[in-house]
């Protein structure tokens, strides 16, 4: 159900409040696209700075306007775990298809604790659960041990990866086998990380290059020694963006792309800012290379 080139969706703003018009025109924008599925609200979509009633509008405005074209997972995470029972259980409610849930933050629990957290969200839910795990960003990082005792919970059925380290890829697969999905959270790897057994990507560049995206993924996975090649090609023209969107903290840089393709503002909220004009032209150029924008 979820695999393939996967967005995780930018929240866009205007005067620094929720911009419900252009959100929408984004997400038809994917769907007419080639994007193979919508994840909004969320780290990407700056759910930390979400009001919990604006998170709760970001997804529902995306399982309305997506209206199972494609598939939706909402992004419910939280170092809260009750907040992120209530996020989901209502994900759950609205029709999205699934959650991602992100390791909690700050809090540093133990593996027993990441283990307990997502147990208790499994338990007050019915739809499929992705685990994020981002140490980069969580600073804990969950084991595959603790995933394989989590997998064998009724709704955890993958794992987000963001991690960097493609030997998980192994692991994972080994532990676990085939039907735990695997998707990766770092674009610049999806190439090794889909050959070693992952199934696609939750992805920031997306955002900006869906056809690029969902193109390299469908080929990424084929059987055709011209098909892979293309996917090797894809690969190459994509690097350059992957790289220029993490310049600054995300999403900074891929709310500036986005404004550039006239697609969103790129207002971001505080702790967060606008980027340099040296990263500016960074992602300009990267652009450029991928013939995006002239």
């Amino acid at each position: 159900m979820f695999k393939g080139s996967n967005v995780a969706l930018v929240t866009p703003f205007r005067d620094d409040k929720l911009d419900e018009e252009t959100y929408i025109k984004l997400i038809h924008f994917h769907i007419k696209n080639g994007t193979n599925g919508l994840v909004p609200a969320g780290t990407t979509g700056e759910s930390p700075t979400l009001s919990h009633g604006e998170h709760e509008k970001v997804i529902e405005l995306c399982v309305k306007e997506s209206n199972g074209k494609l598939p939706v997972f909402a992004g419910t995470g939280s170092n809260s775990t009750e907040e992120a029972i209530s996020l989901t259980t209502h994900a759950e409610k609205i029709g999205a298809d699934g959650a991602l849930i992100v390791t909690p933050y700050y809090n540093k629990p133990t593996q027993e604790g990441l283990y307990q957290h997502y147990k208790a969200i499994n338990d007050k839910c019915g739809i499929p659960i992705l685990i994020y795990n981002i140490p980069g960003r969580s600073v804990i990082d969950m084991s595959v041990e603790t995933m394989a005792k989590l997998y064998e919970l009724k709704n955890i059925i993958g794992v987000k990866d963001a991690t960097g380290d493609l030997s998980r890829v192994d692991q994972t697969l080994k532990k676990m086998g085939k039907e735990f999905i695997q998707l990766t959270g770092n674009d610049d790897n999806a190439l090794e990380f889909n050959k070693r057994g992952g199934v696609g990507a939750i992805s920031v560049t997306a955002n900006i290059a869906p056809k690029l995206c969902s193109d390299f993924q469908k080929f990424s996975k084929s059987e055709s020694d011209n098909e892979k090649k293309e996917a090797e090609r894809l690969n190459k023209i994509l690097q350059p963006i992957h790289h220029s969107m993490f310049v600054e903290s995300n999403p900074s840089p891929v709310k500036y792309a986005a404004k550039l393709l006239g697609l969103c503002d790129d207002s971001v909220r505080l702790p967060l800012v606008e980027v340099t004009d040296q990263t500016k032209e960074i992602v300009k150029q990267a652009l450029q290379s991928a013939k995006l924008i002239k």
